[in-house]
């Protein structure tokens, strides 16, 4: 029987279940020279800095309702950023009634409910194929709550503070709790998709699979921009400035590398 919020089971101690949140995004560039290269990797490490990423894990620690233990922040040389934030439980400002509910998260600050013993950790990884033409950018944002809470709330927030060409996301539930009988809960809130938490506007904008063991806790979401336009992946310049051949082999070589990312395979 499912049950209201006005009948929540009466748990025995502290919700003890852990919910895991893997966010990847994945952002292709063509660089056709070493300098080209040099300076997308340039204004990817100054766009995605130690600071604004630091900035990002704040607000994804506001919109699920935690205290900042702690910060610890490193830019790296000759590249990439991470950033490890510590939180607590918070205040709870206001209690949501959807809260076992599927639906997106908020997208302005609003902090939602409180968790303990908690972390949430981004690494960045700008990345180049040797023979030249394709650079990469990859960002790694892990969020592990303890709980009632659950990470998902902040996956809206978290797609639209990133340009993105292709996310992977994963979402587990570990561990469990008991009621006052001592009966087992490995599991406090329906989930049939990590679809169920990203918005229909931004759905539309992607192709995109499950791969999810229900009976494990386990989720997999991978999207793929939809739609392809050339002039996003050339950088300091437009399409016009290359031949009808040069445009096919660029997109050609593009596409190719947004498949085998979102395939997870090298292809012919």
């Amino acid at each position: 029987m499912k049950l209201t919020p006005e009948q929540r089971i009466q748990l025995h101690g502290f919700n003890n279940l852990t919910k895991s949140l893997s966010f990847n995004m994945y952002d292709v560039c063509y660089t056709k020279t070493r300098e080209e290269r040099e300076a997308y990797i340039e204004y990817i490490d100054e766009q995605y800095n130690a600071e604004r990423l630091t900035n990002i894990l704040k607000n994804v620690t506001e919109i699920i309702g935690a205290h900042v233990l702690n910060i610890a922040k490193q830019d790296y040389v000759p590249q990439g950023a991470s950033v490890t934030i510590l939180v607590s439980e918070g205040p709870v400002v206001e209690v949501p009634t959807e809260s076992y509910d599927e639906s997106p998260g908020p997208l302005p600050e609003a902090i939602v409910m409180g968790l303990d013993k908690s972390h949430i950790t981004v690494h960045t990884y700008p990345e180049y194929h040797p023979n030249e033409g394709i650079s990469t950018f990859r960002a790694d944002i892990d969020v592990s709550t303890c709980g009632e809470i659950s990470p998902l709330k902040a996956l809206n927030y978290l797609i639209h503070s990133f340009d993105t060409d292709i996310l992977t996301m994963d979402y587990k539930v570990r561990g469990f709790t008991r009621d006052i009988s001592g009966n087992k809960l490995f599991i406090d809130h329906d989930i049939s998709s990590i679809q169920n938490y990203i918005p229909d506007e931004v759905k539309e904008e992607f192709d995109m699979i499950d791969v999810n063991i229900y009976q494990e806790n386990i989720f997999h979401t991978k999207c793929k921009l939809k739609q392809f336009d050339l002039n996003n992946y050339l950088f300091g310049y437009t399409k016009d400035k290359l031949t009808n051949e040069e445009q096919r082999q660029i997109t050609e070589s593009l596409t190719k590398e947004m498949d085998e990312i979102f395939y997870g395979k090298n292809m012919k």
